[in-house]
């Protein structure tokens, strides 16, 4: 499977959020979710792009059960799939029945993607929440906790640059 990339440097309008900011909006967002009346037992994290914002709030919350869903909806700046579709490794929904998990994503875009991870996890039974760093306007699903909101393309800190190749003498 390739793993794309999104080269924005041709955008004139675009968010950063840099290493530094990253490591604040972790526990900025941890700190809303912590003052909320919900404390999630599992992190479950909407690969790829959810992986490292899960991390951070999995340390910020002090929460050590964490897991993955894999989806694929984007292919690059702008450009996506039909419809996102789950991959493969599943999550094993028959550990999630009953507890309280927080999904967690970068961003809230389309919403779809989320829309469709709190639908699978919800019908298994699982109280679920939502945290991303940022929401933009045209999302379906409003997240439960969000650290920014905004209308501008996103560069990531993990995604800023092409994927590393190997050298070859």
């Amino acid at each position: 499977m390739t793993a794309y990339h999104a080269d924005s440097t041709d955008l004139p309008d675009k968010e950063v959020l840099t290493w530094e900011l990253f490591g604040r909006s972790c526990r900025e967002l941890a700190q809303t979710v912590a003052d909320s009346d919900f404390d999630p037992e599992i992190i479950i994290a909407v690969a790829r792009g959810g992986l490292l914002p899960a991390g951070g709030l999995s340390y910020a919350l002090g929460v050590k059960l964490a897991d993955a869903i894999n989806v694929e909806f984007y292919t690059d700046v702008h450009e996506t799939l039909p419809d996102p579709v789950l991959l493969a490794p599943l999550l094993d929904t028959e550990a999630i029945q009953g507890r309280r998990l927080l999904v967690v994503d970068d961003v809230a875009d389309s919403g779809r993607t989320l829309a469709l991870v709190l639908e699978l996890l919800r019908a298994h039974g699982a109280d679920t929440r939502s945290a991303v760093l940022y929401a933009k306007p045209a999302t379906i699903v409003e997240p439960d906790f969000v650290w920014r909101h905004t209308d501008q393309w996103i560069v990531f800190p993990w995604s800023a640059q092409a994927p590393v190749t190997p050298t070859r003498p």
